[in-house]
């Protein structure tokens, strides 16, 4: 049976997250340690972190992912800006350490005004920073973008030649978001397709390296570039489509974590029910 859950918010508290997260039958879930949309954060209180440890022990739910905040960019020029990134990163890592998280994912970022080797060497020097100065086991997932313009991590090539670069390379793997490859034009959609794309991932990064996967259907069509994510099956991946990536590795053995929208036409657990059913 397929691993599955959602992103679910730590309003009021942390720990709540997990009360959240069993509400709705999550086997996994994924959370903002802190508020996405800023730059400052306050050190986790010791009762917060006791309190989500201990929620988390009294169910059977794993593993929790942390994800980075909305503003970091770990391949940007602005030197205020990437220095900040470089130690929002640090602190989410020992975040995560913290609270016994034990993965945490990151986009790779944007290179406007700089070539994309720039960009990537600029990703590398911010992860081999950030990991050397938490120093922990938490690992780091790199998370493939949807083809948007200047990213890093659009493509499966640009994710290798980060990892390549990784001095800690056992503390680094990939998150495989289903939306941003196929906006990225990684089709998925037939099992031909789907053993295309993961049989180039396997080339390129190896399959073994994904930890976790986004599970999100497309509102963008194929190769579109778009990064809008849509309930499962109702978007241009389709439950066809769906139905055949559930049953294939690596996506049939890993966690599964919709970052799907919650609104009149169907709710997080909708979404987790709908996965389960494709799955069989």
């Amino acid at each position: 049976m397929v691993k599955v859950g959602v992103h679910v918010s730590i309003a009021g508290s942390i720990a709540k997250a997990v009360e959240r997260a069993a509400s709705v039958s999550c086997d996994t879930f994924q959370i903002f340690s802190r508020n996405p949309r800023g730059w400052a954060w306050k050190d986790l209180p010791n009762e917060d972190i006791q309190a989500f440890r201990s929620a988390l022990e009294k169910t059977s739910i794993f593993p929790p992912v942390d994800h980075m905040p909305y503003l970091p960019n770990l391949a940007g020029p602005n030197p205020e800006f990437y220095e900040k990134s470089v130690a929002t990163l640090t602190a989410e890592l020992e975040r995560c350490s913290q609270l016994g998280i034990p993965y945490l994912v990151t986009h790779l970022g944007h290179h406007p005004g700089m070539t994309i080797e720039e960009g990537r060497n600029r990703v590398i020097s911010a992860v081999n920073t950030a990991l050397r100065e938490a120093g922990n086991d938490v690992i780091l997932l790199l998370e493939n973008t949807a083809g948007e313009k200047n990213g890093v991590g659009n493509t499966f090539e640009d994710i290798r030649d980060v990892l390549d670069g990784i001095v800690d390379r056992h503390r680094a793997g990939v998150c495989f978001d289903t939306c941003h490859a196929f906006g990225g034009g990684y089709d998925l959609r037939t099992d031909d397709a789907i053993e295309e794309t993961t049989g180039r991932f396997d080339e390129l990064i190896g399959l073994g390296e994904i930890r976790v996967i986004h599970c999100n259907d497309s509102k963008g069509e194929l190769g579109s570039g778009l990064d809008r994510h849509e309930h499962i099956g109702m978007g241009n991946i389709g439950e066809e489509g769906f139905r055949r990536i559930l049953h294939h590795e690596p996506f049939s053995r890993l966690p599964l974590i919709c970052e799907t929208p919650n609104d009149a036409r169907r709710d997080d657990a909708g979404n987790i029910a709908k996965v389960k059913e494709l799955a069989g």
